[in-house]
């Protein structure tokens, strides 16, 4: 997935954070972090990290490790190798093969505008009679 967002910040391979994470824009996490994780904007976990965090964040995406509880306004990712053990509400989630998922999933349902929506007309379909013969029990066994 492509994101409009620009790169804030940069949490390296080397680094161990810990506490509340607040941002607007992208951030792309590396190393280690634990505490807390809120945005309106993207989350980019990398195949080292590993993120010990509850998170709230508009697009998430995945592939390294997370351990605990996420939201994800529009969109979750989860890459391969990605790990993700927690639970995840989200209206729209990818998940590719290779990945771990241990949890539940909460999908809400996404509004979509009327000037999306395409109507379907259905016609009944034409009746079709077929005769029965009617037959003994002793006749079909012959």
């Amino acid at each position: 997935m492509k994101t409009k967002d620009e790169i804030n910040a940069f949490l390296g391979v080397n680094t161990d954070f810990e506490g509340k994470l607040s941002f607007s824009g992208a951030v792309r996490v590396d190393g280690r972090f634990k505490g807390e994780i809120t945005t309106g904007g993207t989350l980019i976990i990398g195949e080292l990290a590993v993120i010990e965090s509850d998170i709230k964040a508009s697009h998430i995406i995945v592939n390294g490790e997370i351990r605990g509880n996420v939201i994800a306004e529009k969109r979750m990712e989860i890459r391969a190798p990605g790990k993700v053990f927690g639970n995840i509400q989200t209206p729209l989630l990818v998940i590719n093969e290779g990945v771990v998922f241990n949890g539940n999933c909460q999908m809400d349902k996404k509004e979509i505008p009327e000037d999306k929506v395409l109507p379907i007309m259905l016609e009944d379909p034409p009746l079709i009679t077929v005769p029965v013969q009617e037959r003994k029990a002793d006749d079909l066994l012959d």
